[in-house]
């Protein structure tokens, strides 16, 4: 179980991405006030503390490309499905790229946390 605990910090450090970018993305159309700025500000302040506890299961480099790569899928599918954005099929294939990189990131065996 614990390794597959990288793949859910990633997740989750990713998913608030989502969120705080989604209100980001309402600010900027006009259908919330700035003053829910506020709220990412907040999320993101929370974020080093999670990614601190996610480093116990995996080094900092894995760890912040899995956040990365993790974030890069779901904030672009929030951007499709949410927001009706759209990309080109050489950047759905980037995104196809990103997806294989999570699997390979998540592979088990693959890395440790010593120096």
């Amino acid at each position: 179980m614990s390794q597959f605990l990288p793949l859910v910090y990633g997740s989750y450090l990713a998913t608030v991405d989502v969120f705080a970018l989604g209100i980001l993305k309402f600010i900027n159309l006009g259908k919330l006030s700035k003053s829910y700025l506020t709220i990412p500000t907040i999320l993101y302040a929370i974020q080093p503390h999670v990614f601190l506890a996610a480093m116990k299961y995996e080094n900092m480099t894995v760890m912040n490309l899995l956040w990365d790569v993790i974030s890069d899928v779901l904030v672009t599918a929030s951007g499709l499905y949410f927001f009706k954005e759209t990309v080109t099929p050489i950047k759905l294939m980037g995104v196809a790229f990103a997806f294989m990189a999570i699997i390979l990131l998540s592979w088990p065996g693959g890395s440790n946390n010593k120096i």
